[in-house]
């Protein structure tokens, strides 16, 4: 089994460490664990993000706390969309994609309606958060 290396950033690795002992919920928010494979590294990389669901989907949001970069994280889905997915107990296989159009507005009011805060980081940003969606792979 091939390592996976954790966020290095304080807030998001505590997180993590929560998540496997059980504590899903950050802040009032649920949370999903999310494995990419580092873009350069080749590593695979773990995070913990808010989430909303739209069907049978995941929808996450690359807010960064709103600096004007994307996440690592966003960038590795972009070299590799092939992701793995933590929710609860349940791991698996997904997909991941950029939303879009009148898709990423339907998803963006979802997303802002569980933690509002992504407006602002929005606009402090300067840039256009990305809308993730994560489909179970086949």
């Amino acid at each position: 089994m091939e390592e996976v290396i954790d966020s290095p950033i304080g807030w998001v690795a505590k997180q993590i460490k929560a998540f496997e002992a059980g504590r899903t919920v950050h802040y009032g928010r649920e949370t999903l664990l999310l494995t990419t494979r580092g873009r350069r590294s080749g590593q695979l990389r773990r995070t913990s993000l808010f989430y909303g669901t739209h069907g049978s989907a995941y929808v996450v949001v690359g807010s960064n706390g709103g600096s004007t970069e994307d996440p690592l994280w966003c960038r590795n889905v972009a070299a590799d969309p092939n992701v793995t997915v933590q929710v609860g107990e349940d791991i698996f296989p997904a997909r991941a994609r950029l939303a879009a159009g009148a898709e990423r507005a339907v998803l963006w009011e979802l997303m802002n309606g569980i933690f509002p805060t992504y407006a602002s980081y929005e606009k402090k940003s300067g840039r256009q958060l990305p809308v993730i969606v994560l489909e179970r792979a086949a």
